[in-house]
């Protein structure tokens, strides 16, 4: 990955975007986290539902935290959460690891999708199961804990569920934080795919010319335009639209209400749409949040502009859309 010069002003720039560019997933707590009936569970829980159902036997919690830092030349780069959810985490948690098993380190992209087999092992390790239930949580809000709530569907697993405003939901709700590893036995995972929740390159450049696919780039409008790069190329992928994982929260950091979320994306609900932003981790957000509106096929190009941005042979355009 590479970077274009930094000024101070484009310093700070990227300073709000780490800041704001993991958010929690939509909810208001009125129309959208519920509770559960019997072995139900909304696709978005609050803090006092995994409280109240901690100890529930069929329940697996799972913290995905990425940490993101400066890289000292005017980036940021990421780091294993591990030492994070050392230090605390919710009790009964276990740590899935998106840059360890739940990744192919081996493909030359962070956050690469492991293949099928090996993700469902990663995940049947950590005690998830067919008959399990999953919330699953990051330190950053949600959007680490939407991709791999997205990989699980890609899988064909569907009761997970992220915890609303993550690890600071949980601890301004008083909730206190263990210290002590998980201990759950491996169980086995079935894998029952769904390849179109996942594309790559050669679909995304073939949408670009079918107008009955919509491209969305995840990241923000500055970045969308072109303003400054964080891969190798400024600008969007063309005719992809924006709307950018920072816009779905309101001024208390929580979702905004369905109705207004239902503003920000333009499409019919069986249109088919491409998310896309650096490396799958923003655009993972928006697919939540697209899932939980009602559209029924979105897609998440997960290498995203990590890799497109690096190639030349893929267009980019600067500007507004």
């Amino acid at each position: 990955m590479s970077f274009y010069r930094a000024t101070p002003a484009l310093l700070a720039l990227l300073a709000l975007i780490v800041s704001l560019m993991l958010l929690p997933a939509c909810s208001s707590p009125d129309e959208q986290s519920v509770e559960s009936v019997g072995t139900a569970m909304d696709s978005l829980v609050t803090a006092e539902w995994l409280m109240e159902h901690l100890d529930d036997p069929d329940l697996v919690v799972l913290d995905a935290t990425v940490m993101i830092e400066s890289d000292g030349s005017g980036g940021f780069r990421t780091l294993n959460g591990i030492a994070n959810f050392e230090a605390g985490h919710i009790p009964t948690a276990g740590f899935a690891d998106l840059k360890g098993d739940l990744s192919d380190k081996d493909a030359g992209i962070g956050y690469a999708v492991p293949s099928p087999e090996q993700f469902a092992a990663a995940m049947g390790a950590l005690g998830v199961a067919d008959d399990t239930r999953v919330v699953l949580y990051d330190a950053n809000s949600s959007s680490w804990a939407a991709r791999v709530w997205w990989m699980l569907r890609w899988i064909g697993f569907d009761n997970a569920a992220l915890l609303d405003g993550g690890l600071d939901a949980w601890t301004s709700a008083g909730y206190s934080l263990s210290t002590e590893p998980a201990t759950r036995p491996a169980k086995t995972l079935t894998v029952n795919l769904r390849p179109e929740l996942i594309v790559d390159k050669a679909e995304v450049r073939a949408a670009i010319d079918d107008a009955s696919v919509n491209l969305l780039d995840a990241l923000t409008e500055e970045h969308y335009r072109g303003d400054f790069a964080m891969y190798a190329r400024p600008g969007h992928i063309p005719t992809a639209s924006n709307v950018p994982v920072t816009s779905l929260a309101d001024e208390s950091g929580r979702y905004k209400s369905l109705d207004e979320l239902e503003s920000l994306f333009d499409g019919e609900r069986d249109t088919r749409t491409i998310t896309y932003c650096g490396g799958g981790i923003a655009a993972s957000g928006n697919a939540f949040v697209m899932h939980r509106l009602g559209f029924k096929d979105v897609a998440v190009y997960t290498a995203s502009l990590q890799e497109w941005a690096a190639d030349p042979e893929n267009p980019m355009v600067t500007g507004p859309e």
